[in-house]
């Protein structure tokens, strides 16, 4: 992914922002791209292996807001999981993209699903890398609003964590992650800025806060049930969603599931393989 691309939703949310990469520098012209998704306090660069492995395949992967180079949302704004998915059907309509085919990576799977519930026209096939249905919670929806609404309320750090260099940056990530140096590099070269402090993490601290509500297992249920699009789910061996597997699958009406060695982020850990797969599906 070489090109560096930025869409100025202009109208929408203040004009917002939305930084990419890309594998050609347009696409404004001709078939739309295979839209990538990435997962929470990830950032665009995380589909750079996968981009290398999928030769051929015209590919954009976008930086959530508050992620990568895209800005954070207004003071005034909080992050809330089905406004990404507003800001997806925002962006299809401002570039005139229909009957996409999503690549999504964990949160950016569960975004990709509900557009696709929601708005079948946009999604003609979807792929989800370690994802499969939604991050549920029990039907007590007081104590969630309470443990959200107090999360917002405390004080942020007074001083965001710097870093002498990028590697200790990276180092960092490390700690909260199942990869390597290599693919802690690429989410850092993309998701830290510099300044005459050091190196620190662009996500905006926001995106910490708990949410003040989720949805329940029915309603998640609903949706995935409503996707009418054929899904491919890539699932790691090692990753969180492959235990979901049995509770899910029934929900889709056309799903493919297949394996492969790894954890969360197989697709940057595993490219090839998850490359093979998906080029196999396509």
């Amino acid at each position: 992914m070489d090109h560096s691309l930025h869409f100025s939703l202009t109208g929408y949310k203040n004009s917002m922002q939305l930084a990419a990469l890309a594998t050609q520098p347009d696409f404004n012209h001709g078939q739309p791209p295979v839209l990538c998704l990435h997962g929470w306090q990830d950032n665009a660069a995380s589909f750079v292996p996968l981009a290398k492995a999928l030769t051929g395949v015209t590919m954009l992967a976008l930086d959530f807001p508050g992620h990568g180079h895209s800005p954070c949302r207004s003071s005034d704004a909080h992050y809330y999981f089905f406004d990404w998915v507003e800001d997806i059907v925002a962006l299809c309509q401002q570039q005139g993209w229909q009957q996409l085919t999503i690549i999504g990576h964990s949160m950016g799977g569960m975004v990709a699903t509900a557009l696709a519930a929601a708005f079948p026209e946009l999604v003609a096939r979807l792929v989800l890398i370690d994802s499969l249905g939604f991050v549920t919670a029990e039907a007590s929806s007081s104590e969630q609003l309470r443990q959200g609404i107090t999360s917002r309320l405390k004080a942020p750090p007074k001083r965001k964590p710097y870093y002498p260099d990028l590697i200790a940056a990276a180092k960092a990530r490390l700690m909260q992650s199942d990869f390597g140096l290599p693919e802690a590099l690429l989410l850092a070269e993309r998701g830290t800025v510099a300044d005459q402090q050091g190196i620190s993490w662009r996500n905006d601290y926001r995106l910490r806060f708990k949410s003040v509500h989720r949805l329940t297992l029915p309603q998640a249920r609903e949706l995935c049930q409503a996707v009418q699009a054929p899904v491919l789910a890539v699932l790691a061996s090692d990753g969180p969603f492959v235990k979901k597997l049995t509770d899910t699958q029934s929900w889709y009406q056309q799903l493919t599931v297949e394996q492969t060695t790894g954890g969360h982020h197989c697709h940057m850990t595993a490219a090839s393989d998850v490359a093979r797969l998906i080029k196999a599906w396509l």
